[in-house]
């Protein structure tokens, strides 16, 4: 579909650049040949009004096939300068036009993978639904008690659904904000206040997995979204509590330096294998098969919603990791920038 579309838009950019160029080749023929005319003219005035001392006409036959070989000439020329400047305006216009194309394209292959991995994602848990629900169906000696496991069940795979679903959509608007370059609804913000909003959210898990949050974050004034930085770090601290064992601590620091802001969240989890680290931040990635033994939910989509987030804010974020001994994700953010003009629906 490109590759028809891209010799298309070729053809427009030619039609064009060769209408403007063979009607200034006509308006420099025609004004040339009128100054070979006048020129003759002249020449011709001349002649006629010659004389010889003794006032007699001097009669002499001027020859105008110079002139018209002239024009020949000139037309020919043209028509050359007009035959390179297609040649080139065609090899031109057909690497603009990949240019012009290749961010749409871009656009749409993401859309296209975005599509398949959400369809991929969203079939798995439906399909196990349906099939439990057709096997207790065709199970005759299905008793009350086995209708309640059922719908435990069921329950528990709509709540995935539900969470998978709101952030598909929360991917999704993450996405369409950076891809048109432009920025949240920014305002001053403390930087204190948006990791102790991230804690107080995430602190009923960590209690329940008696884990504790401590925090040394200062209270720095940036320019931000308040509200996507908050879900960038309610992401960062949920990963590190679904992957640190019992009575573990997460911490969570700041540094200022070169005008931004780091905060880093580091935790004494299982850690990340070096083979993975370049994956992690890829939508429905979950990192190695250590990480998955842990049986917790998910589906790989908050830290690629993270590095949007941070992307918006001009800003960066980086993992180190060590296999057992824990991980730390580091978000670097300028402290300065310029407001976006769109507000960020948020999702519940």
């Amino acid at each position: 579909m490109f590759k028809s579309t891209r010799i298309k838009l070729t053809v427009w950019y030619l039609v064009i650049i060769m209408a403007i160029s063979i009607a200034f080749s006509i308006v420099v023929y025609r004004l040339l040949s009128r100054e070979f005319d006048r020129f003759q003219r002249i020449q011709q005035y001349r002649v006629e009004h010659l004389v010889d001392p003794l006032g007699r006409p001097i009669i002499i036959d001027l020859d105008t096939q110079p002139l018209e070989d002239a024009k020949h000439h000139l037309l020919l020329l043209l028509t050359i300068v007009d035959f390179i400047i297609l040649v080139v305006s065609g090899g031109l216009g057909y690497f603009l036009a990949g240019k012009t194309l290749e961010p749409i394209q871009q656009m749409l292959d993401e859309q296209n993978r975005f599509i398949s991995d959400a369809s991929h994602e969203l079939r798995t848990p439906l399909t196990a639904l349906k099939s439990s629900m057709e096997v207790f169906l065709r199970d005759k000696k299905s008793t009350v008690e086995d209708a309640k496991v059922l719908i435990d069940s069921g329950i528990e795979d709509v709540e995935n659904l539900t969470s998978l679903s709101n952030s598909l959509l929360q991917l999704a608007q993450y996405q369409k904000v950076s891809s048109v370059n432009q920025n949240l609804t920014f305002e001053q913000t403390s930087v204190k206040e948006i990791t102790d909003s991230a804690i107080s959210k995430v602190l009923p898990l960590a209690d329940k997995k008696q884990l504790k949050i401590t925090s040394t974050v200062a209270d720095q004034t940036i320019y931000g979204n308040k509200f996507s930085l908050i879900d960038l770090f309610v992401i960062l601290l949920d990963n590190a509590i679904k992957y640190s064992d019992a009575d573990k601590s997460i911490t969570l620091t700041s540094t200022k330096t070169d005008g931004h802001i780091k905060i880093s969240v580091a935790d004494q989890g299982i850690g990340v294998d070096a083979k993975d680290i370049s994956k992690i931040f890829d939508r429905f990635y979950r990192a190695s098969e250590s990480r998955s033994k842990t049986d917790q939910n998910g589906y790989g989509l908050g830290l690629s919603i993270a590095k949007r987030i941070a992307e918006i804010h001009k800003g960066s974020i980086n993992v180190e990791s060590s296999k057992g001994v824990g991980t730390t994700f580091s978000v670097k953010i300028p402290l300065s920038q310029h407001s976006g003009g769109i507000q960020l629906e948020r999702i519940s």
